[in-house]
């Protein structure tokens, strides 16, 4: 596929590349904190002057990604990379995904907003690495199976492109710790996907939480939601790999397997192979948010426990549990509860004076007793972070200062799902150092086992 360079016409008549000017916020910020450029430094509408972003995965989350993207003015959608070139079969039997439908979404977008109704500017790939390989890039969006998301940010920081990588941070602790290692090796910006940190009204409760309004914090608990989708159980049959969708490439650095339609797509969440379940999947939004509430955004609990946990027969495509319960505990006393329920709450924080408690999406807080709620928290609000949060990863981007949800935030979150999941997996109750970040006792053989997972052989990072 031949790249099509984008307008560098303002550049020239500005004396300044794009490129130049992103250089020159990152200079200033070294002399002046915080640095931040008014949008009106980047022109009115030139493409040349915007932010040049590739999206990388173009599934179901990679399309609600893209048209956040997309709504950004000092942002413009260059590429997008995906191993499927299209098809139905997403999340919904009849959303069509993949690197041409994305392209053509992109092309369409633009086309409306040119004077000539037209437009021809976004690439599309088979091979992240091609995408990677253009200089012209600033940033890629990181949208893809949680198997491939270490990889892929460690090669994007390798190749000096920031990058919005979704939750969880890892597929696991060892592989998010190596991809801190790399953004901050080459000074790159990475925000996790875990929205809710850009939500104003989900900060406000946090604030509460810390501020002590609810008293000591005794308890929080986090919910993750069922599962919503149906595998073949004992006994199914490998099917053929569609035409136009590169299923080596797709699996990469997870095991060989044989291809069925269930695996894939939306569906790999269920299969630990490729994620960590409704853990990973909710998980990373409400234990996020009680991480955030407890300001133990560097640390983590020191000990994690197997409640409860239920999997389909063995034999079944889906391997991931069902329904969890896991308990962990904090060098505070602060005991966490995760289980399975209608994801109607997200997280709620047990204090002595009160309660606060925070919905799905974040849209309403609801604190007890009421009178201890501020003005903007006593009503209602229908409220979704993710264009907030994609509108802070980009002001980061010209400021190089440090997102809402930074690769360590990330991290310390996503760590905590996969503790879920190990103990969860051992039936065990084992002692976590966040410092070490290791298990250690009894048990701390076998857990520690799992903190890491080998590559399939040609798909090491």
């Amino acid at each position: 596929m031949t790249t099509t360079p984008i307008d560098v016409r303002i550049a020239k008549e500005d004396d300044i590349s794009r490129r130049g000017f992103l250089k020159a916020a990152a200079a200033a910020t070294a002399l002046a904190a915080p640095y931040y450029v008014p949008a009106r430094a980047f022109g009115a509408n030139a493409p040349s002057n915007r932010i040049a972003v590739a999206c990388i995965g173009a599934g179901n989350q990679g399309f609600l990604d893209l048209k956040l993207f997309l709504d950004q003015p000092d942002c413009q959608l260059v590429a997008v990379c995906d191993v499927n070139r299209g098809s139905a079969g997403y999340k919904e039997p009849g959303d069509v995904r993949g690197r041409e439908p994305a392209g053509q979404l992109v092309e369409q977008f633009y086309s409306k907003r040119n004077s000539s109704g037209t437009y021809k500017g976004c690439d599309t790939y088979n091979d992240f690495r091609e995408v990677l390989a253009r200089d012209d890039i600033d940033a890629v969006v990181v949208v893809v199976p949680d198997h491939w998301h270490e990889l892929m940010t460690i090669a994007a920081a390798e190749a000096g492109k920031d990058i919005y990588c979704e939750k969880p941070l890892g597929l696991t602790v060892a592989g998010q710790r190596r991809m801190i290692e790399a953004v901050r090796k080459h000074d790159r910006i990475l925000q996790t996907g875990t929205h809710e940190r850009s939500n104003p009204y989900v900060r406000r409760a946090c604030e509460l939480v810390r501020s002590g309004t609810i008293g000591d914090v005794k308890r929080v608990v986090c919910h993750v939601g069922r599962h919503n989708k149906v595998g073949p159980g004992p006994g199914w049959q490998p099917m053929p790999v569609p035409d136009d969708f590169d299923y080596d490439r797709w699996l990469g650095p997870a095991p060989d397997a044989p291809y069925h339609k269930d695996r894939c797509f939306y569906n790999f969440r269920f299969i630990y192979d490729y994620a960590g379940g409704q853990i990973t999947n909710f998980g990373a939004h409400s234990i996020d948010i009680a991480q955030w509430g407890l300001g133990t955004d560097d640390t983590g609990p020191v000990e994690v426990a197997h409640v409860y946990a239920d999997f389909l027969p063995k034999g079944s495509l889906f391997d991931a549990a069902t329904h969890t319960h896991f308990r962990c505990k904090y060098k505070s006393g602060v005991v966490l509860d995760c289980f399975t329920a209608e994801p109607s709450v997200r997280t709620t924080f047990y204090g002595t004076d009160g309660v606060v408690s925070i919905d799905n999406q974040g849209q309403n807080a609801l604190v007890i007793p009421a009178k201890l709620a501020p003005a903007e928290l006593a009503k209602p609000v229908k409220y979704h972070s993710g264009g907030d949060h994609v509108r802070n990863f980009l002001d980061c981007v010209k400021s190089r200062s440090e997102p809402a949800a930074p690769v360590e935030t990330g991290h310390r979150s996503a760590t905590i799902c996969h503790l879920g999941n190990i103990a969860i997996n051992l039936r065990a109750k084992l002692k976590w150092d966040p410092e070490a970040q290791q298990f250690a006792g009894d048990g701390s053989e076998e857990a520690n086992a799992q903190l890491d997972r080998q590559s399939r052989e040609g798909w090491n990072a």
